[in-house]
């Protein structure tokens, strides 16, 4: 990161910065870089890619259709149905 990008964050997040406290972030951001230039530099070229680190297995049930109730059923507490379908009273006229 260059000193005229990083005054002009500051601007923009309402920060005022010292010199030194400047010169320690700009730091930070160039050894930032050479860390992401030292891994550029690995060859990926045969790993297989993957989403996650560690292997995560995930149990999951088996995708089956299971009718547990009846329309009738859950119709009961209903105070009142037209055609199957619960009757509620009408809010906006």
């Amino acid at each position: 990161m260059e000193k005229t990008t990083l005054i002009s964050l500051e601007k923009l997040n309402q920060l005022r910065l010292s010199d030194e406290q400047r010169e320690s972030v700009l730091a930070f951001f160039d050894a930032q870089q050479s860390r992401r230039a030292e891994l550029e530099r690995i060859d990926t070229e045969n790993v297989e890619r993957m989403v996650h680190v560690m292997p995560i297995m995930t149990v999951v049930r088996e995708d089956v259709e299971k009718k547990l109730f009846t329309r009738e059923e859950l119709q009961k507490g209903a105070p009142e149905t037209v055609d199957g379908y619960w009757q509620v009273p009408r809010l906006v006229d």
